[in-house]
């Protein structure tokens, strides 16, 4: 280690034992003992065997987060690339987020004890739970455009169905008040409902309308 980052690296030291520490780094840990070692039988014979099996099993898990992490970071990344599928790729990432919570992202691999501390101590080396909640952060804050862009797309529906109901009601309304059943007569107002429609599309509201109804930004 450089000389100026010593102090910071070895702040995390876990203390396992009396007899032994341990030192997580970015690519795995390092294990330590603060006596010499008697041989056959000795107590370092478990620290050992726990180094291969429990020890091993949380930086297993950290890495294991760490990749998953990585994966959806590369996710958010993409969410853009096809904005007509921007729906569908939220839709994937959350249920991938919702996966990584459920079955991997884990702060206690057990009861107690060194295990959690090395888990804990990997974790902070790589930034796994602040990486994680900007990736929750960012995930919601795409939830909630696809949900702006579904609420004006329905908004902009009803807005066009107003549009074409209205002169057309209006006009059948006009016919039966008057109880006019001429043939000629329901083509024309027709055609002046079609014509009522149009130039109600040419207007500022009519371009919003059919904008919001694309999901795009409203006409000025």
């Amino acid at each position: 280690m450089a000389p100026e980052t010593a102090a910071e690296q070895l702040k995390d030291a876990v203390r396992i034992s009396a007899d032994w520490s341990a030192l997580v780094l970015r690519q795995g840990a390092a294990f330590l003992g603060h006596r010499p070692d008697t041989g056959e039988g000795d107590f370092y014979g478990f620290g050992a065997l726990h180094s291969r099996t429990v020890y091993l099993d949380a930086l297993l898990l950290g890495s294991l987060q760490r990749d998953h992490i990585d994966e959806l970071t590369d996710e958010l990344s993409e969410v853009f690339t096809s904005p007509r599928r921007l729906a569908r790729r939220v839709a994937t990432l959350e249920r991938n987020i919702a996966h990584f919570r459920s079955g991997y992202w884990r702060q206690h691999l057990t009861a107690h004890g060194p295990a959690n501390e090395l888990l804990l101590a990997f974790q902070n080396q790589h930034r796994l739970p602040a990486r994680f909640n900007e990736i929750l952060a960012e995930a919601a804050d795409y939830s909630r455009l696809v949900q702006t862009q579904e609420s004006q797309q329905i908004s902009g529906a009803l807005g066009v169905l107003t549009i074409l109901g209205l002169p057309l009601g209006t006009a059948l309304g006009i016919l039966q008040v008057l109880d006019d059943h001429s043939l000629s007569h329901l083509l024309a107002a027709l055609a002046l409902s079609v014509a009522a429609t149009a130039a109600v599309l040419t207007t500022r509201y009519g371009r919003l309308v059919l904008s919001s109804l694309r999901g795009g930004p409203g006409g000025r």
